[in-house]
C-alpha cells in the first residue's frame, strides 16, 4: 500500500489538509465526524500508483461543513472542528505516521494567534507606528545602499588610479625616460575609463550621496575630461610627448590619496596620516597638474590651427563661426591664471574646514 505524503495545520476552528498528489483521478474519499479514508490514483513520490490513507482524529469533526478540493498539483481538505480549541496532535494515536507532515506554510499555534492579537490592538491603539517604523527601515536599508556604493565606488576608483601608477612606474623603472614616449599607449585606455567614472562624482551632490556643492567637482572633472578627451585624445600627435607621462601622474597620484580617504570617511573612521595627505598632496601637485594642462594647450594650438579641429568656419546654415585655437589662447591668457588660483584657494578652504589653520603636527599628535 502506498501512501503519499499529507500536510496538515490547524488554526481554532478547522483543519486544513494538503494530500500531495499531482494528476489525481478518481478519487475515493470517505468522512465521518472521527475518520478520514482517501484513495485515488495519482502521480505521487513514487511515480504514477494507486494511493491511500486514512485518519483517525483527535477530537470529532463537523463533515456537513467540511470540504475537499481536487487540484492539478494536490487535494486540499478544509475539516471544520466540533469544537474550537487547539489539538495538540492530529490523529488519536501518539505515534506520528512518516509520511504526515507540518504544512509549516500555514501553520499557526496558540501563541502566534496570542501574538497576532496583541499586534493588532497596539496597532490600534497606535495607528500610525508601523508607518513610522516602516519609513524608519525603508531609511536604514537606503542609508546602508549609499553607503556601500560609495564605498565600492571610491574602491574602485583607488585601484585603478594605483594600476596607472604601478604600470608607469614599472614601465619608468625598466626603460627610464624612453618610456615616456608610449604612455598613453600604455595606461590611457585605463585612464580615460577612471575618468569616465569620475563624472559619477558631479551626480552625487544632486542624489545627496555626498555633500558639498556641484560646482567644484564640476568644474575639476569637466576640465580634466576636456584636455584629456579634447585635446590629448583627439590629437595623435600629443600622445608621445613627455608631458603626457608627467601629467598623468600628477592626477593618479592626486587620486591614490584622495580615494582611500573617502573610503574611511564613508564608515566614519578617520586615519590622521591619511587625511594630512589627502589636504596636503594637493599643495605641490596642484600648480604642477595646471602647468603640465597649460603645456599641453600650448603645444596644441598649431596642431589645431593645422586641422581645424572643433572650429566651425563661415559661411555655415546657422551664420555662425567658431575658432577653437583663438578659445585656447584666450583662456591661456586671461583665465589660465584666475582657473588656477580659484582651485586652489577652494582646496585651501577645505583644508583650513578639515585640519584647521594650525600646524598640521596639532592634528598628527
Amino acid at each position: 500500500m502506498l501512501r503519499p505524503f499529507v500536510y496538515w495545520a490547524q488554526t481554532e476552528s478547522c483543519i486544513t489538509l494538503k494530500v500531495d498528489l499531482k494528476e489525481v483521478k478518481e478519487p475515493r474519499v470517505s468522512l465521518d465526524d472521527k475518520k478520514l479514508s482517501y484513495a485515488s490514483v495519482g502521480v505521487g513520490a513514487k511515480g504514477p500508483h494507486n494511493y491511500e490513507f486514512s485518519l483517525d482524529f483527535f477530537l470529532p469533526i463537523v463533515p456537513e461543513e467540511s470540504q475537499y478540493r481536487v487540484l492539478d498539483r494536490q487535494v486540499d481538505f478544509t475539516l471544520k472542528k466540533e469544537t474550537k480549541c487547539w489539538w495538540p496532535r492530529l490523529t488519536c494515536q501518539p505515534q506520528k505516521a512518516v509520511w504526515l507532515k507540518v504544512d509549516f506554510d500555514r501553520w499557526k499555534s496558540e501563541d502566534d494567534v496570542d501574538e497576532e492579537l496583541e499586534k493588532r490592538n497596539v496597532m490600534n491603539d497606535y495607528p500610525n507606528m508601523y508607518n513610522s517604523l516602516r519609513k524608519e527601515e525603508l531609511g536604514y536599508r537606503k542609508e546602508d545602499f549609499k553607503k556601500v556604493y560609495l564605498a565600492i565606488y571610491n574602491l574602485f576608483q583607488f585601484v585603478g588610479f594605483l594600476y596607472i601608477l604601478t604600470v608607469m612606474g614599472i614601465r619608468y623603472f625598466r626603460d627610464g625616460p624612453a618610456s615616456m614616449e608610449g604612455t598613453y599607449e600604455a595606461v590611457g585606455p585605463a585612464l580615460k575609463f577612471c575618468q569616465l567614472i569620475q563624472f559619477l562624482e558631479v551626480m552625487h551632490p544632486l542624489f545627496g550621496y555626498t555633500k558639498g556643492g556641484v560646482m567644484a567637482p564640476l568644474i575639476q572633472v569637466g576640465g580634466r575630461g576636456i584636455v584629456l578627451f579634447c585635446l590629448i585624445e583627439m590629437e595623435p600627435r600629443m600622445h608621445t610627448k613627455p608631458v603626457i607621462f608627467y601629467l598623468f601622474f600628477i592626477w593618479s597620484l592626486v587620486e591614490v590619496f584622495r580615494y582611500p580617504y573617502y573610503v574611511t570617511q564613508v564608515y566614519n573612521y578617520d586615519i590622521g596620516f591619511l587625511t594630512w595627505l589627502r589636504y596636503t598632496i594637493w599643495l605641490p601637485l596642484y600648480p604642477l597638474g595646471f602647468l603640465c594642462e597649460g603645456i599641453v594647450i600650448l603645444r596644441d594650438i598649431p596642431y589645431f590651427e593645422e586641422t581645424q579641429r572643433f572650429t566651425v568656419s563661415l559661411p555655415n546654415s546657422w551664420n555662425f563661426a567658431f575658432h577653437f585655437p583663438t578659445v585656447m589662447r584666450i583662456y591661456l591668457m586671461i583665465f589660465f591664471l584666475p582657473a588656477m588660483y580659484a582651485m586652489m584657494m577652494h582646496m585651501y578652504r577645505s583644508r583650513v574646514k578639515k585640519l584647521g589653520p594650525q600646524s598640521w603636527r596639532s592634528k598628527l599628535d
